[in-house]
This record gives structure tokens, sequence and C-alpha cells, in this order.
């Protein structure tokens, strides 16, 4: 199975078949849906590897698309982030266009929804602490299950569909701790 192939995974068998052929083990963990970080924590029993937080952003002009993965009790600084990353102005992109470029629907924002970026327009930007964690959690594009992944599983997810990652400290909003309860 070539890079070209990962565009076809749009559900949960699906990507776990993909990283199957790539050779990545990523143990699944099934629990009740959930949309947003502060119904995981009630929801989702306690799971080896960093629980994670995933931002679909698009930039002013809806030219860049960014998916951004941080630790879960982050509250994301968005203008800083835009900055950091020299895109201008940043926010929440559409559920159409989380449709269009990833291929799946709120509450299931995942970072291993680049599986369907074939055309890679979605630039991917991982918090440092993450990219350096042992292993990190990921919903298998539904919000149903977490998977666990180790940074090498990561890593050579990562170069499976071609997104280079952008390790940056993402900007914090100040005066905002505990999870950001938006749904996306």
């Amino acid at each position: 199975m070539g890079p070209r192939d990962a565009g076809k995974y749009a559900h949960f068998m699906d990507v776990v078949e993909f990283l199957r052929s790539h050779g990545i083990e990523a143990p699944r963990h099934e629990h009740p849906a959930v949309m947003t970080v502060e119904e995981s924590l009630r929801l989702v029993p306690k799971l080896p590897g960093a629980k994670t937080k995933n931002l679909f952003l698009r930039d002013k002009k809806g030219r860049r698309h960014l998916l951004v993965t941080v630790p879960h009790d982050v509250a994301v600084d968005l203008d800083a982030l835009g900055a950091a990353l020299g895109v201008g102005s940043v926010g929440f992109a559409s559920a159409e266009r989380l449709q269009k470029y990833l291929g799946i629907k709120p509450g299931s924002v995942s970072l291993l929804a680049l599986v369907n970026d074939e055309a890679l327009a979605v630039e991917f930007v991982i918090d440092r602490s993450l990219w350096e964690a042992d292993a990190v959690q990921a919903h298998p594009l539904v919000n149903t299950a977490t998977l666990v992944i180790d940074h090498d599983g990561l890593e050579r997810f990562l170069a499976a569909t071609r997104h280079v990652p952008r390790v940056i400290d993402v900007p914090v909003a100040k005066g905002r701790t505990g999870p950001l309860v938006r749904a996306l």
C-alpha cells in the first residue's frame, strides 16, 4: 500500500487497517460517544498515553487549513498561534470544511483524520509536549473509541500519510486553564 492509498480510509475499521498495514500497533478502547474534552474526562477510562485535544482551524481567507493537536487541558491562544505559524488570524473551520478536508464530522476530530487528507491540504501542528510523549491518545475517526499510539507509531503514521508535523510550543491563552469544552 503506497502513500496515495491514504485518502480512502473514511471510517473506524479502515483507519485501523491502515495502521496495521503500516506496522503500527494501536490498542483500541471503546467507550460512549464523547463530543468534548469535558465528556472525555468523564466517560473515557484512564488509558496510557497523553490525552489530546484537536482543533481544526482555517486562516481568515479560508486558504490554509490547520489541524492542531494539543494536550487536552490546554486553552489555545488562537491569535498568538496564528502569529507563531505566520498564518495571521485563525479561527475554527466549519463542519463543512471538516468534512471536505478530513472526511469526518464534529466530535471525531483526531490526528488520525490526516489519513483522509490525500491532497495534503491540511497542515499538521502538534504541541511539543505531545510530540515528546511516549504515546498519545486519538479517536479512530469516530468518537466512540480511543486508540493509544506510541511515538514511533505516530511518526510512521505521519510518514505514511506524507504529513510533516510542525512541532511547536502551542501558545496558551492567558488566564485560562482546564479543558476548552467547545465541541469540534
